[in-house]
């Protein structure tokens, strides 16, 4: 017997600020779509000249720093991590990032791109998660990384 296939839902905006603590200028996501529970999503980050890092890293060639890559793949992992916790009726105090391994930095993110952030479960046992994300921009891999987070309930 094969498995009925499940709806992919998103979250908007609203909803990302409602699961995260994180706020402007460090939250690094705009919309999670296709989220699969707690197994896949995909975090979008649409990158713009505006942001505060550009008048620093770098004036004459603006690139998105490859931490704020890695922190965008964490808060997408994280936002459906606590979704999957409140749909269990608890609500998690915090999340704390673990782990970050093998990280690697393909292609530069400049302003104008659209990053996204392919976020896959690899284990989950008790309050702890593992992800692999890659990060994407026009279906090419600019940076992946193995990450690991912890929900904090007490």
């Amino acid at each position: 017997m094969s498995e009925m296939p499940t709806q992919l839902e998103t979250a908007d905006i609203l909803r990302i600020i409602e699961l995260l603590p994180h706020r402007y200028p460090f939250l690094l996501i705009d919309r999670i779509i296709d989220i699969d529970a707690d197994r896949s999503c995909i975090g979008i980050k649409n990158v713009t000249i505006n942001e505060p890092q550009f008048t620093g890293h770098f004036p004459t060639r603006p690139i998105f720093p490859g931490v704020f890559i890695i922190e965008g793949m964490a808060q997408t992992a994280g936002a459906i991590c606590v979704a999957n916790a409140l749909a269990g009726q608890s609500r998690p105090k915090q999340v704390y990032f673990m782990t970050i391994d093998k990280a690697k930095f393909r292609k530069p993110v400049q302003p104008g791109d659209v990053l996204e952030y392919h976020m896959r479960k690899t284990a989950n046992r008790r309050n702890m998660w593992w992800f692999f994300g890659e990060a994407k921009v026009g279906g090419t891999v600019v940076a992946e990384a193995e990450l690991s987070a912890m929900l904090v309930t007490e």
